[in-house]
């Protein structure tokens, strides 16, 4: 972990002006800089950077943070790597607190060995006319080529000796550039080990680069026939298959023009669609999609689309994309499924159809939704009990995993009608399974769950399917949990399914589910009734009433309260004020009254400091959700006109003020 101390003193040194400027061009109006929104297409400035609060805004979108959060936000940089940017552009070194796990230190001679063996291939590839008649009949221009960096990995066991100062450097071996026979087990004599060799042989090189540009990795891949086709890097202290992602150094720009990232399986994939045009495409490294890449897409752009073959590999890669998309999908941002022909990958389908015909397919895609919907009926009888009975298993897990609220409800709409239920009946189904999936958790001692399947529900075993039978329920390494989620039966958390109204709705009261006590679903967690409070607190203490003044902002009954409450004379109590108010508010007098022989808190006894700091308190976050439904209501309306804008800007500041 990095000391937080350290963060505010690294962005205390920071010009934020300086870090977005390398970005924006930034104009000079007042006391702030304006320029061009760099997250969302505009005409007209609204962009702004306040050098004095060290904070960017835009009127536009909202987009807004420090120094660290430009650069997650428009770089695309994790945070740790954002500041580390920021910690070298100030000469200064990133401390790590101490942690349960040791943190690795890093080579710093790695990334210069990868650099140094990119700028190699990159040279090779110029020499080798046979790699580059490859590239040729690929379709492949010297334009992109370079784009790219793509390079050629020379035949021979030793050639990147030539290219390093010392072959022999550990750094080499920490960047997976070269390979030690019997290096793991460290028994082999010294002698046997040095005899190391290059990894990659005889292979067009693509270089993997982070969000900084720096290399990282390599993907190889084979010029004639031979095993394994394509050959990546191993895991090293810069490289991680399941976090990064190839070509996103190199679509970073027309991520941020489109708000939409193309997701396929292949280095050509990448290539070609950017060689005819189709900029935004990225790839997944010889692995599946994991959470690390969903999340890091979803900060760059509004829309993913999954671009996979048609044959069963590539429907059984986009069920596992799903799995791993459900806990990161929110009701902002759209997940697609595009599958294309089975005789088609995107690299042949964009040479055949061309860039507009690969658009066309991809304004096609099936929402994730619709994809989810037709995986759980395909492979279930809808005509028989027993398969929607099937088809409901089969969505527990799914349903449960998905992070999208509003997203999951019109899903169980959808899946309510499917199964020819209501969704009430849904609502409940989904609660008692959750609650046996976790009390079979619980007598199971919490045993971790299964590693992810492949396949889509139709291929599933029945015990499977139902994630009830035949032991635990898969683990939550590809979005899947063997257990109800926190909150998840009648919480206000993600995983709940109840509807409004809720209840305990299973059979028998009191029911033991094992040797503990009842599983209850947990109440709703609400929101304070500010008003409530606030009616209490100045009948309590009638001369607040004048603190609370007359704000035009205040709720109208609340505001009469108060008003009736200023005229009573000094000294008045509690039942005079409501002797008072009885007159104009019976029914809040009575719920007053109510309150005041319930109240927790003792209100009666605050002293007046206490009094009217939790007054001044209360009147605060009323007005921020004032304040907040004034600036949702504007952003709702799209913010067209230069009135609305200075409105938000308005609200905004109110905002930070209060």
């Amino acid at each position: 972990m990095i000391p937080q101390p350290f963060i505010d003193d690294l962005l205390a040194r920071t010009d934020i002006a300086d870090v977005v400027g390398r970005y924006v061009k930034l104009r000079r109006a007042g006391a702030n800089l304006l320029g061009l929104c760099p997250f969302h297409g505009e005409k007209s400035p609204s962009f702004t950077v306040s050098p004095t609060k060290q904070f960017y805004h835009c009127f536009g979108c909202g987009a807004h943070g420090s120094a660290i959060g430009f650069l997650m936000d428009h770089a695309g940089l994790g945070f740790v790597d954002a500041v580390a940017e920021l910690a070298q552009q100030a000469g200064v070194d990133v401390p790590r607190e101490r942690d349960d796990e040791p943190q690795r230190r890093r080579d710093p001679g790695v990334l210069e060995s990868l650099a140094a063996a990119a700028r190699f291939y990159k040279r090779r590839l110029v020499d080798s006319q046979r790699a580059i008649d490859y590239l040729k009949a690929r379709g492949l221009s010297g334009a992109t080529a370079a784009r790219f960096a793509i390079g050629y990995a020379p035949e021979g066991w030793r050639p990147l000796e030539g290219a390093v100062a010392d072959y022999g450097a550990s750094a080499l071996l920490g960047a997976g550039l070269v390979i030690e026979p019997d290096a793991e087990d460290g028994q082999a004599p010294t002698a046997e080990r040095r005899k190391r060799y290059d990894r990659f042989r005889d292979r067009i090189m693509f270089p993997i680069r982070n969000p900084r540009g720096q290399v990282i990795g390599f993907g190889g891949r084979i010029l004639d026939r031979g095993e394994p086709k394509y050959l990546n890097s191993p895991e090293t202290e810069v490289f991680s298959k399941g976090r990064e992602l190839y070509g996103l150094y190199e679509a970073r720009d027309v991520l941020r023009r489109e708000g939409c990232a193309i997701v396929v399986e292949g280095y050509m994939d990448v290539v070609m669609l950017a060689e005819h045009g189709v900029g935004n495409a990225v790839a997944t490294l010889g692995t599946a999609t994991t959470g690390d890449h969903v999340r890091k897409l979803l900060r760059l752009v509004d829309r993913v689309v999954f671009a996979f073959d048609g044959d069963a590999a590539g429907r059984k890669a986009a069920w596992r994309a799903l799995q791993n998309c459900l806990p990161h999908a929110n009701d902002i941002k759209r997940i697609d499924f595009m599958f294309l022909p089975a005789e088609h990958d995107p690299d042949s389908f964009v040479r055949e159809h061309g860039a507009d015909g690969f658009a066309a397919a991809v304004a096609a895609a099936t929402p994730l939704s619709a994809y989810m919907l037709q995986a759980l009926r395909d492979g279930n009888d809808l005509d028989t009990a027993e398969g929607r009975a099937r088809m409901l298993a089969q969505a527990v897990p799914l349903l449960e995993a998905l992070g999208a609220p509003g997203l999951r409800l019109q899903i169980g709409h959808a899946l309510a009608a499917a199964a020819g239920i209501g969704r009430e009946e849904l609502d409940a189904y989904l609660e008692i399974a959750a609650q046996r999936n976790e009390t079979r958790t619980a007598r199971a001692g919490d045993t971790p769950g299964r590693g992810g399947r492949g396949g889509t529900p139709a291929d599933w075993t029945r015990d499977d399917a139902s994630g009830y039978g035949g032991g635990p329920a898969p683990g939550p390494d590809d979005g899947w949990s063997g257990g109800r989620r926190e909150g998840s039966a009648g919480g206000s958390g993600r995983g709940s399914f109840r509807g409004s109204g809720g209840g305990d709705r299973r059979g028998g009261k009191g029911r033991e589910y094992g040797a503990g006590a009842p599983l209850r679903p947990r109440a709703p967690v609400r929101r304070p009734d500010l008003e409530r409070r606030l009616r209490l607190l100045a009948a309590r203490h009638p001369a607040l009433a004048v603190e609370a003044g007359t704000a035009s902002w205040l709720p109208a009954g609340l505001a009469a309260w108060f008003a009736e409450l200023a005229r009573l004379p000094a000294g008045a109590d509690f039942e005079a004020a409501c002797m008072a108010l009885a007159a104009i508010a019976p029914e809040d007098v009575e719920r007053v009254r109510g309150d005041a022989a319930r109240d927790p808190v003792a209100i009666a006894r605050l002293g007046e400091d206490e009094a009217v700091a939790e007054m001044r308190d209360a009147l605060a976050q009323l007005r921020q959700r004032d304040l907040r439904a004034q600036i949702d209501a504007l952003v709702g309306a799209g913010l067209e006109t230069e009135a609305d804008r200075l409105k938000y800007q308005e609200l905004m500041a109110l905002a930070r003020q209060t």
